[in-house]
């Protein structure tokens, strides 16, 4: 047996690799190690159409309108994307920290029945919402997921991320804090 992985070690380092890659909760977990914190985004975009309706999937249905002058976090996810379900963990944090300062606005095309189930299987309890009318133009700028936006009281889209983010580390939570202080 020693000779046998002595003399086939790469192979079977590259067989555990592949596997632990190709398996969803080894990729969750391998996107979630490697996060970074989101950074401001270099751009001045400015949201000028805030008549979004959203059809609340486990909360009541929302018009962004109400949402004008306050600090928005908008993700766009689904419970089968590996990235989104690595980042879920700090949005929840991120949630649990700011949900009394901060309109968070989590945007599916998935049914309430999956929705539910995810959600009650992680512990997770996100205001979900499917669009229920054309996103503004500023928000739809990729065709990935997850996409996450952040904007400012003013309007300004301060953060355009996609892919899986760090959002609980301290520098986003030094950013909340500082767009709600504005």
């Amino acid at each position: 047996m020693k000779k046998f992985i002595k003399k086939h070690w790469s192979n079977i380092v590259f067989v555990i690799a592949m596997g632990l890659v190709l398996h969803p909760t080894s990729k969750e977990v391998l996107l979630r190690t490697i996060a970074l914190s989101p950074s401001l985004t270099d751009e001045s975009v400015v949201l000028d159409n805030y008549q979004w309706q959203l059809r609340g999937v486990n909360t009541q249905d929302v018009l962004l309108s109400s949402a004008k002058g306050k600090v928005v976090f908008v993700n766009f996810w689904a419970t089968w994307c590996p990235p989104c379900r690595a980042e879920m963990p700090a949005i929840q944090n991120l949630y649990n920290q700011y949900k009394d300062d901060v309109v968070f606005l989590f945007v599916t095309q998935e049914n309430k029945n999956k929705v539910a189930t995810f959600f009650e299987n992680y512990g997770y309890d996100l205001p979900v919402y499917n669009s229920g009318s054309r996103v503004p133009i500023q928000l739809n700028t990729t065709n990935s997921i997850p996409a996450t936006y952040v904007i400012d009281k003013r309007g300004n889209i301060v953060i355009s991320k996609t892919g899986a983010a760090a959002w609980d580390s301290k520098d986003s939570f030094e950013l909340f804090d500082q767009l709600i202080a504005q």
